[in-house]
């Protein structure tokens, strides 16, 4: 399947609804807002919050689009200062690596559609949005998939195979399963 890459703004907002809808909220309730900072606020409404961040260009992500306009995934990447959460925070900051440039911390792909390069079109997206805003050092800590069996609903920062596969270096192990990645992009 051919994959249209689109980033998340004003324009696409009624796409990414539509998937974050069908999926229940994503993984409950989370509206991909989890990453912001505000996502710790009591009483927060996610969806609400993440569509102010869209509409105020605060929130970026690549949106993965199948052949009738439905989107059916997407990465999400920012800056730290828009995703300041990091997962495994404890452990990360043991030995923090250099603050990196960008971050690509949720890495979503509708169930009906998994398995058929929804994530990597995703990431290949952000990556490009990244490069074509100067590219520099990004970051992401997405878990080890090889020779264990990972339910997708666990995988929501992607596979370090995928990173691997797309140039990013293990940095450190921060989880059972979760490693640092990095990459570093030039401006082409």
């Amino acid at each position: 399947m051919a994959w249209t890459i689109r980033e998340l703004d004003a324009s696409t907002w009624d796409g990414f609804a539509d998937l974050v809808e069908r999926n229940h909220g994503i993984f409950g309730g989370c509206w991909c807002i989890g990453f912001h900072l505000d996502s710790r606020q009591r009483g927060l409404d996610h969806r609400a919050a993440k569509e102010k961040r869209v509409r105020t260009d605060r929130a970026h992500a690549a949106l993965v689009i199948d052949d009738d306009g439905a989107v059916q995934g997407w990465a999400q990447f920012g800056s730290p200062r828009e995703l300041p959460g990091i997962k495994h925070r404890r452990e990360y900051l043991k030995d923090a690596p250099p603050v990196p440039d960008w971050r690509i911390t949720c890495v979503y792909v509708d169930p009906k559609h998994r398995g058929l390069g929804v994530a990597r079109a995703g990431v290949e997206g952000a990556l490009d949005a990244i490069t074509s805003r100067g590219g520099g050092r990004v970051e992401a800590i997405p878990e080890v998939t090889a020779g264990r069996e990972a339910q997708g609903r666990f995988l929501f920062s992607g596979t370090v195979e995928l990173f691997e596969s797309l140039g990013f270096a293990r940095v450190r192990q921060v989880g059972k399963h979760a490693w640092i990645v990095a990459r570093t992009l030039d401006v082409v």
